[in-house]
């Protein structure tokens, strides 16, 4: 089953039309009915009934996201809000080592009173405390100086905020997002791969997958660093797409020769709502 994205969109937030200044396009854009003047949604093609939101030439009428720049955009606004979520997580671990740090001493001294008085339970059921590798992992933790965990606390603030400014950016369809996406999250592949190697988990599984396919995706849907054309084929591919577009070569094939649309540099995603 195939979703129509286009009505999906406009059913959500509603059409948008257009009034050209081109009599011609004009002409095919609009039409009279019994209960008024209806023009048709730049997006889903449906006539609408009432006064066309803009008008002027053709050329700056607003470049609609449709069908499978559509799509593109709902999967970039998931991947936004994954990048947000993971950020939030990050900033709440920079948070808590930098607290830690700070209070080092402190935890350290109830860490070993909470042990003393757990040992005899512990022995009681024959747990050897002294080589648990738990134990060993947490005692390592409050070795670290205080400027190796500040350190870390900013180098975790970093990559949180790193991760914010991705997820906006993808929220909104910028491509410098979708480079930055690219190269954040490639850069991180081999942390991955080797925490898996580590211990084996469905969850890491899972995040590692989801990060390739991401890099993958984003980096040939987008035709990121030249690749399928780069950014001139990834424009000229939106445009084509655009119902002023369509209804330009509609009339060209229909015998009405028009001067197709001049190129001018705007963005793919101009309304990307």
């Amino acid at each position: 089953m195939s979703i129509d994205w286009d009505r999906r969109h406009c059913s959500r937030k509603g059409h948008i039309t257009y009034a050209p200044d081109e009599a011609g396009l004009r002409n095919r854009l609009h039409a009279s009915t019994a209960v008024g003047t209806v023009w048709r949604c730049l997006r889903c093609g449906d006539f609408v009934l009432g006064e066309p939101h803009g008008s002027g030439p053709a050329e700056l009428a607003p470049l609609v996201p449709r069908g499978r720049a559509l799509r593109d955009l709902f999967i970039l606004r998931f991947l936004a809000v994954e990048r947000v979520l993971r950020g939030v997580l990050v900033v709440l671990a920079a948070w808590a080592v930098w607290k830690f740090s700070n209070s080092q001493d402190a935890v350290h001294q109830l860490f070993e009173s909470d042990l003393t008085a757990f040992r005899p339970v512990a022995d009681h059921f024959h747990y050897d405390l002294d080589h648990s590798p738990v134990i060993d992992s947490i005692q390592k933790v409050f070795d670290y100086k205080k400027s190796t965990l500040h350190a870390a606390a900013g180098l975790l603030l970093l990559y949180g905020l790193i991760e914010f400014v991705e997820g906006v950016g993808l929220w909104f369809a910028k491509r410098w997002a979708e480079y930055l996406a690219v190269v954040a999250t490639a850069a991180f592949l081999p942390v991955e791969v080797y925490e898996l190697t580590e211990k084996l988990s469905w969850f890491k599984i899972g995040t590692l997958a989801l990060n390739i396919l991401a890099v993958l995706y984003i980096l040939i849907g987008k035709r990121l660093f030249g690749l399928r054309g780069g950014h001139a084929a990834f424009e000229a591919q939106c445009r084509g797409a655009s119902l002023l577009e369509v209804e330009v070569a509609a009339g060209e094939a229909g015998g009405t020769q028009k001067e197709p649309l001049p190129v001018r540099q705007r963005s793919s995603t101009a309304d990307p709502a």
